[in-house]
């Protein structure tokens, strides 16, 4: 009978409970169509929107993306590796001043936009060598004083930065023959240069360097002990947030054509933050969410009323953290989170509860079940 019973019970226990629920969504996403049509469906619908929208809206979406990009860039170095970044706006900045001047002066667009990339991140390596040591408070302390330092340093170097009226460059109409308003053009330029960017930080964080910033991210100790220098990687994760940062500033130039000593204010800067905050640290969909935040959001309290814009934001920002720890990005998991408890609840009750099945009596129970057997 002993042995009976254990045949009859060795299939269930080996049966795995949890691959039949987990498989068929498994299965879905990992058939290639999914895997590849997905993609493909998404950058159709991309280059098809700024066709069938208004002016309006396509100057919308393309500051859209500038900021996403931008909150990428903080992104990287904060919610990536755990450093405390509160000038990235200034690295913003710095590209959009780079990419007035050079077009004013006649330089060719490549050239503009290479040097919108090197000077911001050749400028973020020169801080992030002598704050990369540094930790906590200090750190963001001499984050700090990059937007505080650049406004008025803006101001002064008036013959390349225009001083307090600041430059204005028009060099995105559309191409003759193409067909498309400039608004098309500009929106274009914005999902193309912005998605090359989105893209390949998504490799960097997926790959092994993202793996080592998760690890600086978590224990610095940790890190050493593995072999993985913290102060290596927090200048690298610094020195690319201020590229992506430069990045930001030119396709802010495309958009906005104008700069001025007012876009990489402090103020800005916390903004960005905020925004980083909301949209989901550490992601990449956070990022575009972030970016929806920072421009959406400021616009719609302004048309309700512009002097409750900062404490409507403040609100918000309360609201998201205590809800959603995880920034927006978390909402699908939180949903599906509370329908699964809520059905749960609604299913069937549970058992009857026997002196058997509890903790102690049970144990009791299998016991002398045990000595009964013994002595048999």
């Amino acid at each position: 009978m002993a042995s009976s019973s254990s045949k009859t019970a060795a299939p269930t226990a080996s049966s795995p409970p949890s691959s039949a629920t987990a498989s068929p969504a498994s299965s879905f996403r990992q058939r290639p169509w999914v895997r590849w049509g997905a993609p493909l469906l998404l950058v159709v619908g991309l280059a098809v929107l700024p066709l069938v929208m208004t002016e309006s809206a396509n100057d919308t979406l393309a500051r859209i993306g500038v900021f996403a990009v931008a909150v990428l860039g903080l992104n990287v170095v904060m919610g990536y590796t755990g450093q405390v970044s509160l000038g990235q706006i200034f690295f913003l900045g710095l590209g959009a001043y780079v990419t007035a001047y050079g077009v004013q002066s006649g330089w060719n667009i490549v050239l503009v936009f290479a040097l919108t990339c090197l000077i911001p991140a050749v400028a973020g390596l020169l801080v992030a060598l002598a704050a990369a040591r540094l930790g906590g408070l200090a750190i963001a302390m001499v984050t700090i004083a990059l937007p505080i330092v650049g406004v008025p340093l803006a101001k002064r170097l008036s013959d390349f930065t225009g001083g307090s009226q600041g430059l204005s460059a028009r060099f995105v109409e559309a191409p003759e023959g193409s067909g498309l308003y400039d608004d098309q053009w500009q929106l274009y330029l914005v999902l193309v240069i912005g998605g090359i960017v989105f893209l390949l930080t998504y490799f960097l964080v997926r790959g092994k360097y993202g793996r080592a910033f998760a690890i600086v991210k978590g224990n610095e100790n940790v890190a050493s002990s593995m072999g993985i220098s913290p102060y290596r990687y927090k200048v690298l994760a610094f020195t690319i947030a201020s590229l992506i940062g430069g990045v930001s500033g030119f396709l802010y130039m495309v958009v906005v054509q104008y700069t001025s000593p007012e876009t990489m204010s402090f103020g800005h800067s916390i903004e960005l933050l905020v925004a980083m905050v909301i949209g989901g640290a550490g992601s990449i969909v956070g990022s575009i969410l972030g970016g929806v935040f920072y421009v959406v959001v400021p616009d719609v309290t302004n048309a309700i009323d512009p002097s409750l814009t900062a404490l409507l934001q403040g609100a918000l920002l309360l609201a998201v953290l205590f809800v959603l720890p995880g920034g927006l990005v978390s909402l699908p998991r939180a949903v599906m989170r509370g329908l699964r408890r809520s059905s749960g609840g609604r299913g069937s009750a549970a058992p009857p509860t026997t002196p058997s099945s509890t903790t102690g009596s049970g144990t009791a129970a299998e016991h002398i079940q045990t000595e009964r057997h013994g002595h048999a």
